[in-house]
């Protein structure tokens, strides 16, 4: 299925920024194996996904990709056409439609190479043509000038422009790859970039309700803005991790067995920490770090509603709550239609520990938001 692709090298580079700088021939690398495979993994995870839909025209715009791209490179040396197939690998894998994938791929086309708009309306279909014209327009968006539009309109606008909230989806994929490989920027210009994304996409992701693309953004801005505190959480946690890990591994093995004794099916595990959301926590409740009470934390995942309400009975009934920190967001949901049980209760050995309580579903809602309800529209599996 997939055609041969014949990456050129190294010109002009664009990295996060969307500045251009030289490369030179020492630079130059065969990447064909690692774009060929790239497809490849876009394709199977489109085709696992959804299965039965036609993924010829995902090889058809990956290969145009690597033509139109072919004498780009970004400041790591790699060729550019890496970067938007990142993108589309990341939707493919979140089950996005053909035309997010396609629009994915060649979402830098129309604003960086001699494609038009029509051209890729006359290839793809219009559908991939208006989601790669609406991401160019949020490329537009001047985002320097915060002294006269402040963060908060910044965000109204780039949600007005998107008619199509794919568009986001493509955009926010493409901020977070280029966060992740923002290495060879000079320092003022990482700096400039994660602020922007904390005041603008890391907000937008958590009201599309894409909190794995949220949780990144933010942790990843976290590190460049402020190193020295997240160097400062991340020896804390680590300092700490035996210790922690051993209270959650107990937890969990402790709510399995109380779990089997009720008939309820769940899956437990403990729950990933976030230097970010921690350091928020800390500041916005003027409390040490021994003191966040969600450090420690296991997420208990249902097949239905009512195990849910039976795991929190069961729980409560092991372990004493902590007075306020109930909430049930299955009743009522978040803006973002995110649902979980929140509970905090005093564990193994006295210490605070926060449960969630979820079913599979909500659980999917969670990570990937607007973009799971995008897949369950289309009638794809999970």
């Amino acid at each position: 299925m997939l055609e041969s692709v014949n990456p050129k090298g190294d010109e002009p580079a664009e990295p996060a920024s969307r500045a251009r700088a030289e490369s030179t021939a020492s630079d130059h690398i065969d990447y064909e194996d690692e774009i060929a495979r790239s497809i490849r993994e876009i394709v199977d995870l489109f085709e696992r996904h959804r299965p039965g839909h036609d993924s010829d025209p995902i090889v058809k715009a990956a290969n145009l990709a690597v033509e139109v791209h072919a004498e780009q490179t970004r400041l790591t040396g790699e060729p550019y056409v890496l970067h938007p197939l990142a993108v589309a690998k990341r939707l493919a894998d979140y089950g996005l439609d053909l035309d997010t994938v396609v629009a994915a791929i060649l979402h830098d086309t129309v604003e960086d190479t001699d494609i038009t708009l029509d051209d890729i309306k006359a290839q793809f279909g219009g559908q991939a043509g208006a989601l790669i014209d609406g991401v160019t327009k949020l490329m537009r968006i001047d985002y320097d000038t915060k002294e006269e539009q402040q963060a908060a309109t910044i965000r109204k606008m780039t949600v007005a422009m998107a008619k199509d909230v794919r568009v986001l989806l493509i955009k926010l994929a493409d901020r977070l790859h280029n966060l992740q490989t923002i290495g060879p920027l000079p320092q003022w210009k990482q700096e400039r970039t994660a602020q922007e994304t904390l005041d603008i996409y890391a907000p937008l992701a958590h009201r599309l309700g894409v909190q794995e693309i949220k949780h990144e953004l933010e942790d990843r801005c976290f590190a460049i803005l402020h190193p020295s505190r997240n160097a400062e959480i991340t020896d804390l946690l680590t300092k700490r991790a035996p210790a922690r890990q051993a209270v959650i591994e107990q937890a969990v093995a402790i709510t399995g067995e109380l779990m089997d004794g009720a008939g309820i099916k769940a899956d437990i595990s403990g729950r990933p920490k976030h230097n970010y959301s921690i350091y928020r926590k800390m500041v916005n409740s003027g409390q040490p770090f021994e003191q966040i009470h969600d450090l420690i934390g296991i997420r208990i995942l249902t097949d239905d509603v009512k195990d849910c309400y039976a795991a929190l009975g069961v729980i409560h009934s092991r372990w004493a709550p902590v007075h306020g920190r109930f909430k049930d967001y299955i009743a009522t949901p978040k803006f973002n239609l995110y649902q979980s049980l929140h509970t905090t209760v005093l564990g193994p050995n006295g210490k605070p520990l926060e449960v969630q309580i979820r079913t599979h579903e909500m659980h999917h809602r969670a990570e990937y938001g607007i973009a799971s309800h995008w897949r369950y529209k289309e009638g794809a599996p999970e």
